[in-house]
């Protein structure tokens, strides 16, 4: 959420939120609203004072036995005319903050305007890989090595959840191990172990909610719980309402989650084996720092990022995202694509994301500054890395023409030395 004051002070850098981000937000109803917000308290607050002085006065004119009679029952229009108030406040204050809600973050000056086709090329690591051969795409080779059975993942679960059997499940639990010590041993992070299930309050702390409640599992309508679309939910609302120290900041968490997106708005497009799916496994980053240090905070989590995708000899490039492809909640963000060679094409593994206050806004994480006033923080997060395209691009790009798959030398401790992966 932006800051209320802003309504008041530039409305017309909530416009231009709304119009970078491509988000339609009535602002000026926003703006009505505030102004009247504003009204009805100066007005309660005169009429309260008025209250107040009457009051002493009737006091003062019984203790006299003078006839009061007049004063009460203005005074109870009085108090009737601030209930009316009170109860216009809290109809605007419902509206007001579902309409705040519904404003997107702000861009950063340095991100690219437009959609998907402005996205910003900015690096790249590493070379595509070559072969002597027809490289496979990795729903072929994976079922071949029996490491996944797409099949019977859609009996049991439908589309978009795969059933994952000895290599692939083993490939999977070795990489998400792999990753949470590379984070926590070389990067100095803190590992979580959150629930996969959060309240709405979480939800709407990071900016999935009120947006994009189509695309998440609200699967328990009595409790009113989601399922995770990624660990950054719950991580990042562990402070949710609490001032952190100066001291502790900043803040490194990492955690390991199963993920859960409906994707709704994604029918038909990359659907193929791992390429497009409702659950899949990720280790997720979370920084929360000072508000004048996150964009060097998103600095040095991207290079976090391309760690452990150096680590695995991944070929990769860094996208500075345009405006209206980042998410609704960024100010900037980095996508990380990892070329695979059996699609041909690059697949996107980590977004890196500064939401300057954004988020800490809504869910109310503060910290005291080095004058012991309480202010706003700044969060950060990014995928470190998301594994379904991870594999695919592992598999792809280490594939031989006997059907066997190279593992990455930094992965094989995870694998029980195992050096391929090889029918058996």
């Amino acid at each position: 959420m932006l800051d209320m004051r802003l309504l008041k002070d530039n409305p017309d850098f909530l416009r231009e939120a709304c119009q970078l981000k491509g988000v339609a937000v009535d602002v000026d109803r926003a703006v009505a609203l505030d102004a009247r917000r504003r009204e009805i308290l100066l007005e309660k607050e005169s009429l309260q004072s008025e209250r107040n002085r009457v009051s002493k006065d009737i006091a003062a004119a019984k203790k006299a036995g003078s006839d009061t009679a007049p004063a009460q029952e203005e005074m109870k229009k009085v108090g009737e005319r601030i209930g009316i108030l009170e109860a216009e406040e809290r109809d605007i204050a419902v509206e007001l903050r579902d309409l705040m809600l519904a404003i997107p973050n702000h861009p950063s000056p340095d991100s690219p305007v437009g959609g998907e086709e402005a996205n910003d090329e900015i690096a790249a690591w590493g070379e595509k890989p070559s072969f002597s051969f027809t490289p496979r795409p990795h729903w072929e080779i994976c079922e071949e090595l029996g490491m996944i059975d797409l099949k019977r993942g859609v009996k049991i679960a439908g589309s978009g959840f795969i059933l994952y059997r000895g290599l692939g499940a083993r490939l999977e639990r070795a990489l998400y191990n792999y990753f949470l010590d590379f984070h926590t041993t070389r990067h100095g992070y803190t590992e979580w172990f959150p629930p996969f299930l959060v309240n709405r309050d979480s939800m709407i702390g990071t900016g999935q909610l009120p947006k994009l409640e189509d695309d998440m599992y609200h699967c328990d309508k009595d409790d009113d719980l989601f399922l995770i679309p990624t660990a950054e939910v719950p991580i990042t609302n562990i402070h949710r309402d609490e001032i952190l120290p100066l001291a502790d900041l900043p803040l490194k968490y990492c955690a390991y989650s199963a993920c859960f997106r409906r994707e709704a708005g994604a029918a038909g497009k990359d659907t193929r084996g791992l390429l497009r799916v409702h659950q899949f496994n990720k280790v997720e980053l979370v920084r929360v720092c000072k508000a004048d240090e996150s964009y060097e905070q998103l600095e040095l989590l991207r290079k976090d990022v391309e760690d452990i995708l150096q680590s695995l000899n991944l070929h990769y490039r860094v996208l500075n995202l345009a405006t209206r492809d980042m998410s609704f909640a960024a100010a900037k963000c980095y996508d990380f694509e990892v070329w695979s060679a059996g699609v041909g094409k690059y697949l996107e593994a980590s977004s890196c994301s500064n939401f300057c206050d954004y988020q800490a806004r809504r869910a109310n994480v503060r910290y005291k500054d080095e004058n012991k006033k309480t202010q706003v923080a700044h969060t950060l997060n990014a995928s470190g890395v998301a594994l379904p395209r991870t594999v695919v691009a592992i598999i792809e790009n280490n594939q031989r023409e006997d059907g066997s798959v190279a593992i990455p030398e930094a992965l094989q401790p995870y694998m029980g030395g195992m050096k391929e992966l090889r029918k058996a």
